[in-house]
């Protein structure tokens, strides 16, 4: 007889548990193909990704709209064992009670955890005033109580990515989020040993996420050893896909060579992955 597979509130937990110690890699899958194969790897969660689930759709990321992403959302949690953090964008809303209705939404997905962004998408005004941030994100912490509480909040200060890579700003914003609720806390963009201790160190004992999303030299013992509860790639392995099927493609159109293959994976190889399912 196969095993039952886990429920929300059992993959919710996990998740939580994940958190109290060690450092984990939520990798970053971009449709349930890719969910499937890290599943079977042993990674223990996963995390959506904006723009690589965008880039599947031929949009650019931020720019798919939040129904589309409560679907992807869906498809992932029901196609998958382990739990799921959604990566939620900036709420798809810029005032509380849009950003509250939005995480009400997506806490109804099955999502395990959800993060929300302090970035504005306005090149002039790339970041929330830290008031008007914090009252975002005390509005997500609300609705996630309100449907029960057990799904976890990530609270993100996104200062590094939009051009404002202070860390003294990017602290202050952390700890403000962590007082509103945040139970796990992030900053994409922070990437010295230095940054990731100052960042650790300042939003102790709640947990913090990096993202690892180009070539490191760091690898996930050194990273835990900084005191990183977990560590995300964003849309790095989308990109990597993205990589070889452009190179490759590119070789038949420019040279008329099939040499991009070399690489490929083995049909009979994703045949018994996915077959696996039925």
């Amino acid at each position: 007889m196969a095993a039952s597979r886990p429920t929300v509130a059992e993959k919710r937990k996990a998740f939580r548990t994940l958190h109290e110690r060690g450092c984990f890699v939520i990798p970053n899958p971009w449709d349930v193909g890719s969910a499937i194969y890290l599943q079977s790897l042993g990674f223990k969660a996963l995390a959506s990704t904006s723009s690589g689930f965008a880039w599947s759709r031929a949009c650019a990321d931020n720019a798919v709209g939040r129904d589309a992403v409560l679907a992807h959302l869906a498809d992932l949690v029901a196609a998958t064992d382990v739990p799921i953090n959604a990566d939620f964008e900036s709420g798809f809303a810029k005032d509380p009670d849009g950003v509250a209705e939005s995480v009400r939404l997506a806490v109804g997905t099955g999502v395990a955890g959800l993060s929300i962004e302090d970035s504005t998408g306005n090149a002039a005004k790339p970041l929330f005033d830290l008031d008007a941030a914090v009252a975002r994100i005390r509005a997500a912490r609300g609705a996630i109580d309100k449907a029960g509480g057990d799904t976890l909040l990530v609270g993100r200060a996104e200062c590094f990515l939009v051009g404002r890579p202070d860390l003294d700003e990017t602290i202050t914003r952390l700890r403000a989020y962590a007082n509103a609720g945040a139970d796990c806390l992030y900053a994409p963009g922070v990437r010295t040993r230095e940054q990731i201790a100052a960042v650790v160190a300042a939003v102790a004992p709640k947990p913090f996420n990096l993202l690892i999303g180009w070539a490191s030299d760091l690898t996930v013992t050194e990273i835990g050893t900084l005191g990183v509860r977990r560590i995300s790639v964003g849309g790095a392995l989308a990109r990597s896909a993205w990589g070889g099927f452009m190179r490759a493609a590119k070789t038949i159109a420019e040279q008329g060579r099939f040499d991009g293959f070399a690489a490929a994976a083995a049909g009979n190889d994703l045949n018994g992955l996915f077959g696996r399912r039925l």
